[in-house]
């Protein structure tokens, strides 16, 4: 059994994108068909999409017969050791604090100072606890993939600075079939206007960012990260933010992100982990990107 494993992150991404954009865009045609029982499908094929990353990951790791890998995503899942409250409570706050920061600014843009307050639903169909259980279901099930396999498969090869400039990129598109599904989150702002689907876009890339100094800070703990996720979506969702207001969030996250970075440029720029992610795993790999 080999312990030395090589993460395989085009193979990975490969099979993530043609399967979930395969299930969206299914649920995008069927969705616009309006039909008695569209919905119901429509949700489903979402669903499914939704479950493509953390169904691959586990996958990927259960069939690499490698025993190290599959601790690792057990100690990364359930090791609530590695988790670093501080750290996991800061960057709620700083995430708190960006959206803080972007209601006053976007006052000066003609934007209400009444965004501080609470929405009485949410901005997707469904609404209410279904609502609700669907932002908690999306931060485990996306944590469980990105954090389970798809973070570490490019990191094992570069920085983690590259490694948060190529996963927010591939992060972003993922989520582009979402535009094309009536009722969704993203459907709707494409239809208030195109740049506010561009801004949503944009604005994942520093979020990239963040997510990686919450991951790598608590060593590489998923857990902690789902915690995140899931603040960040409930936030994102119940404060009345406008789309304008949320451009202005846009600026604001790059600066945020930029300042974490500057902070801990050790986390970021060290290459110390390029090959042994894995405790198992001392030497270096060979060759970059493996299929």
């Amino acid at each position: 059994m080999n312990k030395n494993y090589q993460y395989k992150p085009v193979r990975f991404y490969g099979i993530v994108f043609v399967l979930t954009w395969t299930f969206w865009f299914a649920a995008a045609i069927i969705g616009h068909n309006r039909a008695v029982n569209s919905v119901g499908i429509s949700l489903t094929l979402m669903l499914f999409g939704l479950l493509v990353p953390p169904v691959t990951a586990l996958f990927t790791i259960l069939l690499s017969k490698n025993v190290a890998l599959k601790k690792d995503l057990r100690d990364k899942l359930i090791g609530l050791f590695r988790v670093r409250p501080f750290n996991v409570i800061a960057a709620i706050i700083v995430f708190g604090a960006i959206i803080t920061v972007s209601i006053l600014v976007s006052t000066l843009f003609g934007q209400s100072i009444d965004q501080f307050a609470f929405t009485d639903d949410f901005s997707f169909a469904g609404g209410g606890a279904a609502a609700l259980l669907t932002i908690v279901l999306a931060a485990f099930f996306e944590e469980l993939g990105w954090r389970g396999y798809a973070e570490d498969s490019i990191a094992f090869y570069c920085s983690w600075w590259k490694e948060s400039i190529i996963f927010g990129v591939v992060w972003s598109l993922w989520h582009l079939p979402l535009f094309f599904i009536p009722d969704t989150y993203h459907f709707n702002i494409l239809h208030e206007s195109p740049w506010f689907a561009v801004n949503f876009l944009v604005s994942i890339l520093p979020l990239g960012f963040i997510f990686t100094w919450v991951y790598v800070k608590n060593e590489r703990s998923i857990f902690a990260c789902m915690i995140f996720h899931f603040f960040v979506n409930l936030m994102q969702e119940k404060i009345a933010m406008t789309q304008t207001t949320k451009c202005v969030e846009t600026f604001v996250l790059y600066i945020v992100a930029g300042i974490i970075v500057l902070l801990n440029k050790d986390l970021y720029f060290e290459t110390r982990h390029i090959g042994c992610l894995l405790p198992e795993n001392p030497h270096p790999p060979l060759m970059p990107f493996r299929h």
